[in-house]
């Protein structure tokens, strides 16, 4: 990876489930141009379209910005053959091509019902995306990464990896699986909230449904986290090693550690009391964007 790649994806970025304007109306639709719009002009290097997005939702998100890197966060291969993506990007305007990234994943096994051997769907995948016409190149996907075979995947076929519901320590493991040259930007929760018992309680309300996919435990265990934890939506060490939880400031010192683990770039999901992390909560970016300022 090149020091212009690091550069266009930049230190820290957003990402967000709300952003699929292709299932949206017409006044989502806007709401959704204006926010990206924003936080473009905020200055966040990268935005993540969270929650399985498809390639029109990575359209019209492209479409509505002009210079910030746009990517998915992640891509269903179960949900969207490979020619049909390689061809949705095709059809991108070429000049505003060049800043999407396709970030893929192989979701979970209880919410896929043909979900079997991910890894070698994945391979497949990737196989297809090469002999697409014209093909998707490794330099513009990442992959959702969490264990070693995916992680060395990453770095064979792809930019890197997108790692979702990790912890600092995660990162640092990361980081040597996948060597120096890899992109690594692991997506990162915050709930800005300086009532610990409040935020955490935002974080539970956020993490129960991701404590029944094994995918995500696994590898918490492998993290050295066990069942109990997974309790009550997440003991507490759990939810202090997930999430960033506080003002501003602690969100920042909490990216921080991940930079330093050797994270080339981190996005950050805003999670809110009232609606998680569905929303669009422009107030929180804002706030973040001002605690970070030329970090970002």
């Amino acid at each position: 990876m090149t020091s212009e790649t690091r550069e266009a994806f930049g230190r820290v970025g957003i990402w967000s489930g709300a952003l699929h304007g292709a299932r949206a109306d017409d006044a989502g639709k806007g709401a959704i141009t204006e926010a990206v719009a924003e936080l473009e002009e905020l200055g966040y290097g990268t935005l993540w379209i969270g929650g399985s997005p498809s390639p029109d939702d990575a359209a019209a998100v492209v479409a509505a910005t002009r210079t910030v890197t746009v990517a998915t966060g992640i891509l269903s291969i179960w949900d969207h053959t490979a020619a049909e993506v390689a061809a949705r990007i095709a059809a991108m305007d070429a000049s505003a091509r060049g800043r999407f990234v396709l970030g893929l994943g192989v979701s979970h096994g209880p919410m896929v019902p043909q979900y079997t051997k991910p890894y070698s769907a994945m391979v497949a995948y990737l196989d297809a995306l090469d002999a697409a016409t014209p093909p998707v190149d490794s330099g513009r996907r990442v992959l959702a990464a969490l264990g070693p075979r995916m992680l060395k995947l990453a770095t064979d076929r792809a930019l890197g990896a997108h790692p979702y519901l990790v912890t600092a320590e995660h990162t640092a493991e990361a980081r040597e699986a996948l060597g120096p040259d890899a992109l690594l930007a692991p997506e990162l929760s915050v709930v800005l909230d300086t009532t610990p018992d409040r935020a955490r309680t935002t974080a539970r309300n956020m993490l129960g449904m991701y404590l029944q996919l094994p995918n995500y435990t696994d590898n918490l265990l492998r993290l050295g986290f066990t069942e109990n934890d997974f309790e009550d939506g997440g003991s507490v060490r759990l939810l202090d090693a997930l999430f960033a939880l506080g003002d501003a400031e602690q969100v920042r010192a909490r990216t921080q550690q991940y930079l330093d683990a050797g994270a080339d770039h981190v996005a950050l999901q805003v999670l809110t009391a009232d609606r998680g992390g569905a929303g669009l909560p422009r107030a929180e970016w804002r706030e973040l964007a001002e605690a970070f300022g030329d970090e970002l």
